[in-house]
């Protein structure tokens, strides 16, 4: 994989940052700056008519088009400058989001079980969904779904009946991921819709199914932090309906399905990539804590996929 991301995407009263230079002296950034002041004056429709000059995406509210349209100028100057192609940090992106056994109000001593594994394959470099796996899971504690668990995720009694236990979809999911040469020929990282996925929901399933946290799970990119950070949005306003609303786009599918609810979240991963962000790692689980993980650390694909070992 890659070394390095090739540009940040953070930004700052219109100065730009540079993994392959420091040098902030240079007339470049001052253009950049100038450029990034006339943008922020222009009203929305001047936005979207020069949007579709240069035949970008022209939907979403005036802080995210405005966003669309200072990264396109800044990578075609830097482009000028250092001739960076801009490509994103990793060649996939594995987007996941479990459904798990459920009551109404959740009582803390309730166990969730992942009852649903879906992944989306996004090709960073076609900008498309490449593949997607998906598979029911067997719960144990709590075989019998709540009908509020029915009713919110549409997997029904029988469909978890006849599934795999976690182990076994693991090691499906780990086959598959290893047949898509991720973590080898290709580097690759996973993304959710929020911290709970990985730390909460798979850590649990772990502990409940016997088995160490598999390696390839520990880091990941919370699309909501990205998002917040890259839009400069505030936290309530990084739910997955509000983002796909203020980028211009429906939700697709049912709710709180967890394959249709990944194809979502890929869709805007692949917007924010379109739209000049940088998607890379914010997140970690370590001795079973989340922790954040800042943007100035190296930047690592995830492992090659391997089936976690069983705990003693």
């Amino acid at each position: 994989g890659r070394q390095h991301c090739r540009i940040n995407d953070q930004e700052t009263n219109g100065k730009t940052s540079t993994a392959s230079s420091n040098d902030f002296s240079d007339p470049v950034y001052k253009e950049i700056a100038i450029t990034n002041g006339y943008i922020n004056r222009m009203t929305r429709e001047e936005l979207r008519s020069k949007l579709a000059e240069f035949k970008l995406e022209t939907r979403g509210v005036k802080d995210v088009l405005k966003k669309r349209l200072k990264n396109y100028y800044k990578k075609q100057k830097l482009m000028q400058k250092e001739q960076i192609s801009g490509q994103s940090c990793y060649d996939y992106i594995c987007v996941v989001d479990f459904e798990a056994t459920c009551e109404e109000g959740n009582p803390p001593e309730f166990v969730h079980e992942i009852i649903e594994f879906p992944v989306v394959l996004v090709n960073t470099h076609t900008l498309e969904i490449e593949d997607s796996f998906q598979q029911y899971v067997k719960p144990e504690i709590n075989p019998k779904l709540s009908n509020f668990c029915i009713n919110l995720t549409g997997i029904t009694q029988d469909v978890v009946d006849k599934a795999d236990t976690f182990p076994q979809v693991l090691q499906n999911v780990v086959e598959w991921m290893r047949q898509r040469e991720l973590g080898t020929k290709y580097s690759y990282s996973m993304l959710t819709d929020g911290s709970w996925d990985m730390s909460k929901f798979l850590n649990i399933q772990c502990r409940v199914s016997r088995i160490k946290y598999p390696s390839f799970a520990k880091k990941w990119i919370n699309i909501r932090k990205s998002y917040g950070n890259f839009y400069k949005v505030p936290r309530n306003q990084t739910k997955l309906t509000i983002m796909l609303e203020k980028l211009g786009m429906n939700y697709d599918g049912r709710p709180h399905s967890g394959l249709d609810d990944s194809k979502n979240i890929a869709r805007i991963a692949i917007r924010m990539l379109q739209d000049g962000c940088d998607l890379r790692v914010n997140e970690r689980i370590h001795g079973g804590q989340l922790m954040t993980v800042s943007s100035s650390a190296p930047l690592e694909g995830a492992p090659a996929p391997q089936m976690p070992r069983y705990r003693n």
